[in-house]
């Protein structure tokens, strides 16, 4: 009896090997997901969170200086210069990070961004602080992936090698 329940195709997966082949298939599922698209994501969701804080900045200066020169404190920077470094690498490397054009080195300003808040801002916060700069070393480490333009410039370069 237990040869001809093997034999049939839908009883064989309720025996113990069956179930865990069965398991096994399961848990690998989430490696079919291509890499490219996790960048993707990773670029997206980080980009727009400093495009967002960089137009905050923007939308009212002279409430950003005074935050930088009150409430930041940020040690050897006078907070006139401060504030428009922080504003400019924040646009920057979310539009690189976006566009995946120097998606490396907008990752890097972007990190930097991310050690000054977290060393002397909001040490606090440092849960979040950690998610971005994990999506931003993904793409620092492994690049923007395939749906960028750091890939078409690859391929433009590898054409007339």
């Amino acid at each position: 009896m237990e040869t001809v329940m093997t034999a049939i195709p839908e009883y064989s997966s309720f025996t113990p090997a069956g179930l865990v082949g069965f398991y096994r298939r399961i848990i690998k599922l989430p490696e079919r997901i291509p890499l490219s698209l996790v960048q993707l994501a990773s670029r997206i969701a980080v980009a727009h969170v400093f495009w967002q804080s960089a137009q905050t900045k923007l939308a009212s200066w002279p409430v950003t200086l005074q935050l930088f020169a009150n409430e930041y404190n940020l040690p050897f920077v006078d907070p006139s210069i401060a504030a428009p470094l922080a504003t400019t690498a924040e646009i920057t490397g979310s539009v690189l990070l976006f566009l995946g054009l120097l998606s490396r080195l907008g990752a890097l300003m972007l990190l930097g961004v991310v050690s000054v808040i977290q060393i002397f801002v909001f040490p606090e916060n440092w849960a979040e602080h950690l998610l971005w700069a994990s999506l931003l070393s993904l793409v620092l480490a492994r690049g923007a992936g395939a749906f960028s333009f750091d890939r078409l410039v690859d391929w433009a370069f590898a054409r007339r090698a």
